[in-house]
């Protein structure tokens, strides 16, 4: 057995920490509960960090409980097991004329860890997060009972189970509401930005045509952080070609590359090497100045065509820095972030900036209103982590917070000082987990729960 099969990791391969005492893959709904150790639920394992791991108990798989349960096509009323993965719903909805409410960046994570993260999309400053959209769930508690609850029956643990990380019990099963939509296309429109405040303001605008917007940033050419903002909405039957309109649900099925294989002992990327990408990716983008339509697979989860993207990090891996600021701060403590990793030689390998609307009932649900960025840094030792300790307290200062399901390195002050809601949360933890049975490897870090 190599170090691969005796250590469990995330998708962006840190923490690598030893195998779980038990894994556990219940083959029915009706086999899903806990047992008697400290478990956490693991979908199929798009999270950053540790929020999946346990290395002192049990990891419950839910892959296997992915069944349609009930679908209103009429009303776009949809009840799922929630081991289902995002990829095999829209295949199922999106030919009967309907959407996703929310949708993060990759369509290969399960509908449960998208609940238990509180997931956020282009559209956040329109639409919410996914909690916003969930007319009720199934709670399976530490006893194995089976909770159903919703913004209206127990609505406190409801909405500490969205965005809870998984540690007020198992997402069992989620009936959500999703959105009509006409076509499976999308009409994109790309806008050229040459610096931060104009790339703030732009996405500072009301829109009543464009519901997504998203800019993609290189901070490693000068100008800094000039960039692309893409704006984008459902297609209209009307806006499809001639030749489409009779099949607007009718895609064709994209090809993926599967490379490299495997986790690499080394990166097979550098800077010098993005900062070429980022040139030639910064003049492909910026030149579509016209609207043009896209698959909505296309638009929303261009990184899903390249599978194992992420072992081309190597075996130390890299982690995701997202934070939110508040709007009225935002220029001034972006700058700041963006310079300190420059000053301290931490390169950029992306950077993507998105707004944010309301903030919904959820105590520890990421999103409050301003705007999100989202760094791809390589892991290049404990220099790195040192710095990202200082851009939290930037981050504090500004009454913003980080992601927690992007998060691999918070430490627990910081995190209280980020979520101010946490004792709400933990109240309603303490009641129906009294023993702490739901627990991983990010809670024990920054000792929630306990």
């Amino acid at each position: 057995m190599n170090w691969y099969e005796k250590c469990q990791f995330s998708f962006n391969s840190y923490p690598i920490i030893p195998q779980p005492k038990h894994v556990s893959r219940p083959e029915s709904y009706a086999e899903l509960k806990p047992s008697q150790m400290i478990s956490i639920a693991r979908g199929l394992g798009g999270s950053y960090g540790d929020a999946a791991l346990n290395a002192q108990g049990e990891v419950i798989l839910t892959n296997r409980l992915d069944r349609f349960l009930e679908f209103d096509a009429h009303n776009g009323i949809l009840s799922v097991e929630s081991g289902v993965s995002l990829e095999k719903i829209l295949e199922l909805i999106v030919k009967q004329g309907w959407f996703l409410p929310v949708m993060p960046g990759t369509a290969e994570v399960s509908l449960g860890g998208c609940i238990a993260t509180d997931v956020h999309g282009k559209n956040h400053w329109y639409a919410g997060s996914l909690g916003r959209h969930v007319i009720s769930l199934q709670l399976i508690t530490d006893t194995g009972a089976r909770i159903n609850c919703s913004p209206k029956v127990l609505p406190e643990l409801f909405w500490a189970t969205v965005g809870g990380m998984g540690l007020t019990g198992i997402i069992g099963a989620v009936t959500l509401q999703l959105k009509r939509i006409e076509t499976a296309y999308m009409k994109v429109k790309h806008q050229a930005a040459y610096n931060l405040k104009q790339i703030l303001e732009e996405l500072s605008q009301e829109d009543d045509e464009f519901e997504y917007s998203v800019a993609w940033l290189d901070v490693l050419n000068k100008p800094y952080s000039q960039g692309v903002i893409m704006k984008a909405k459902h297609a209209n039957l009307l806006e499809l070609p001639i030749s489409k309109q009779e099949h607007p649900f009718s895609l064709t099925k994209y090809t993926t590359l599967k490379w490299p294989p495997y986790l690499l002992s080394f990166s097979l990327l550098h800077p010098l090497i993005i900062r070429l990408f980022n040139k030639v990716y910064n003049s492909f983008l910026a030149k579509k100045e016209d609207a043009y339509l896209q698959a909505y697979s296309n638009y929303f989860f261009p990184l899903d065509r390249i599978k194992n993207w992420n072992f081309l990090y190597g075996k130390k891996g890299f982690i995701q820095y997202q934070c939110v600021i508040p709007a009225q701060f935002a220029y001034f403590v972006i700058k700041d972030i963006l310079k300190t990793l420059k000053q301290h030689k931490h390169p950029i390998y992306l950077a993507v900036l998105k707004r944010f609307g309301q903030e919904n009932l959820a105590p520890l649900s990421f999103p409050l209103p301003g705007f999100t960025l989202a760094l791809d840094i390589p892991i290049s030792g404990d220099k790195l982590f040192s710095c990202l300790d200082s851009l939290d307290e930037i981050v504090i200062q500004s009454g913003g917070r980080v992601y927690l399901a992007k998060d691999a390195r918070l430490k627990p002050k910081a995190f209280r000082d980020m979520y101010k809601r946490y004792p709400e949360w933990l109240t309603v933890k303490q009641y129906w987990d009294p023993h702490n049975k739901f627990s991983s490897s990010l809670s024990r870090r920054l000792n929630i729960g306990s």
